[in-house]
């Protein structure tokens, strides 16, 4: 007897886990006609009846359930041979593209953590921000903050809010550098409107001295370390910082109605790898957020 085509027993699996036509036709992407259509000519091979059509549903007779156990069976076969082939080095790395400042000041601090806790997983860093292009950059997923509109066909999936707040050199808040007095604020181009929108936010009035502008938000960040004034900066950029006492956020920090989101060209769950990474971001990021606010509220 021949074997049936992998083709017709991929849709038959996917109808039998569903019990549906119609959602194993959304899961392939194809049509509900397409489906039937190689069911049926898969139970003409085969010469029995796979499902029970009444009452505008299916069911599997006793030989299709044969089938699909069967089917179960040889996918979990097929699925250990690939997952041992990976763990053998044959797998490329996951190749991660992140915005400059939140891999510098976040990712990076926190890699040996996701390495111990998930030595099978090699990821690859590439410093970008903004829209992507996963087929020029070469990456597979991407982080990124939603002050864009990214291409509809992609696979987005939310990582954690983002939370700003004004921060300054802890010295110099010491000191009695306080943002209720006249100060100098400095800005970043690539988030001009930062300090207007968290005014209006916190209906908190700034008086500006001096208005200092940089091209980017890790620049702007250093200008905060080397004592230059006041900057508006991510939760995430700066908790090492504020935990370890270096730099102080007397306002603490507020959602900005903006959230870092995984990117990715393909479903999520098509590489077990990104799964297991999009859990670790959130977890990590939630994690970030806690420890921050929890040290904020000690300062007060």
């Amino acid at each position: 007897m021949n074997l049936p085509s992998l083709n017709a027993l991929r849709f038959f699996e996917a109808a039998a886990r569903h019990q549906s036509l119609v959602k194993a036709a959304d899961e392939l992407c194809v049509t509900q006609s397409a489906v039937s259509r190689q069911i049926k000519q898969l139970e003409s091979v085969l010469g029995v009846t796979l499902f029970e059509r009444r009452n505008r549903g299916i069911f599997l007779t006793k030989d299709g359930v044969k089938l699909r156990t069967a089917c179960h069976e040889m996918l979990a076969i097929l699925k250990n041979a690939l997952k041992e082939l990976n763990t053998e080095g044959n797998q490329a790395p996951l190749v991660v593209s992140c915005e400059p400042t939140i891999m510098m000041k976040w990712l990076i601090p926190r890699l040996a953590d996701f390495k111990a806790a998930h030595p099978e997983i090699e990821l690859h860093l590439s410093a970008s921000g903004g829209p992507i292009d996963f087929v020029k950059s070469q990456a597979d997923i991407a982080i990124r903050r939603n002050d864009f509109n990214w291409k509809a066909d992609y696979h987005a999936e939310p990582i954690g809010p983002e939370l700003m707040g004004p921060v300054i050199l802890a010295e110099k808040y010491a000191n009695g550098e306080v943002l209720s007095g006249s100060v100098t604020t400095l800005h970043t181009k690539t988030r001009p409107d930062a300090w207007a929108e968290w005014q209006q936010r916190t209906n908190q009035p700034v008086i500006s001295s001096d208005d200092i502008w940089f091209e980017h938000f890790y620049i702007m960040l250093e200008a905060v370390h080397a004592g230059s004034g006041y900057g508006l900066s991510s939760i995430y950029m700066v908790g090492s910082d504020i935990r370890n006492g270096q730099l102080a956020a007397p306002c603490g920090f507020i959602p900005d109605d903006s959230f870092y989101y995984l990117l990715s060209p393909h479903a999520i769950e098509a590489d077990e790898r990104v799964g297991i990474f999009l859990n670790w971001l959130r977890e990590a990021f939630a994690a970030t957020r806690e420890a921050v606010l929890a040290s904020v509220s000690e300062a007060d």
